[in-house]
């Protein structure tokens, strides 16, 4: 298992690619930033900017209901189960891309937004033209592989940053861990390690063509760092990526000092004795 230089030094990585963001924005470590990659789940960030961006302009509603389509219902795993003419609240489609990464969820949005999908995937597009994200083409709603989408960690950097700035209400969903849809409770399992790590938000994503793919986000102090993996050979390691270059970042910054400089803390005092 790649090791992460505990004094600050830069990380050791498993992914392919790798970008973290300091609170201003700045680069503080980029790994092939610029390579094109199938960017799998990390599709869902656009569908979910493009939802909030009507959410917040009040051209849907968090409770309006939704009637899901043949399509929607048909498309592959992973998803929710959802079923053809069945109505389910707009918001609990949104839970379902966030938190359970449905691509039953993701087609439903995108058909009740756009029309159709293909609608939505030239919205997707034109969104990602406007927000200056030149490697990045879009083909569908919800990752699945397609020789047409492909990203890179700067484009996916950019899009996450847009995303969590322009419509802060999405780090509620992004953050979740569990929501319930038809009685069943989908929940995420979160390494201990990313909670550990400060991670408040994020959005997994994986293909056999991408790999294992993340987008984080953890505030400190109210400042908030961004990283994303692309690539890593197994879901835990994109994990450990992540909260190696959030750590690398605080150092970096100042906010954590290098292991060596912290003082060890001192085991729990027993009961009855004195220190």
């Amino acid at each position: 298992m790649p090791a992460w230089a505990q004094n600050g030094r830069t990380p050791a990585l498993s992914a392919g690619a790798v970008l973290l963001l300091d609170p201003q924005g700045n680069v503080l470590f980029a790994k092939n930033a610029e390579e094109e990659h199938a960017p799998a789940s990390l599709v869902k960030l656009m569908t979910l900017y493009l939802a909030y961006e009507d959410l917040d302009a009040g051209r849907v509603e968090w409770e309006e209901p939704i009637t899901t389509s043949l399509k929607a219902s048909r498309t592959p795993r992973y998803r929710i189960g959802l079923r053809a003419g069945e109505v389910v609240p707009f918001g609990i489609l949104l839970e379902g891309v966030a938190i359970a990464s449905a691509n039953d969820a993701a087609v439903a949005v995108a058909e009740h937004l756009a029309g159709d999908e293909e609608s939505f995937v030239a919205r997707m597009n034109a969104k990602a033209h406007e927000l200056g994200l030149a490697a990045t083409r879009f083909a569908n709603p919800h990752g699945l592989p397609d020789p047409g989408q492909r990203s890179t960690a700067r484009d996916l950097a950019a899009l996450t940053d847009h995303l969590l700035h322009d419509h802060p209400g999405v780090r509620t969903i992004l953050g979740g861990k569990t929501f319930i849809y038809r009685g069943r409770v989908y929940s995420r399992r979160v390494p201990p390690l990313i909670e550990a790590g400060g991670i408040q938000a994020f959005k997994t994503g994986f293909t056999n063509e991408a790999g294992y793919n993340l987008a984080v986000a953890a505030w400190l102090e109210g400042q908030r760092f961004l990283g994303i993996v692309l690539g890593s050979p197994t879901r835990g390691l994109s994990f450990l990526d992540a909260q190696r270059l959030i750590r690398y970042g605080l150092v970096k910054s100042g906010l954590e000092p290098p292991a060596e400089n912290r003082r060890p803390s001192l085991p729990p005092r027993k009961r009855g004795t004195r220190g």
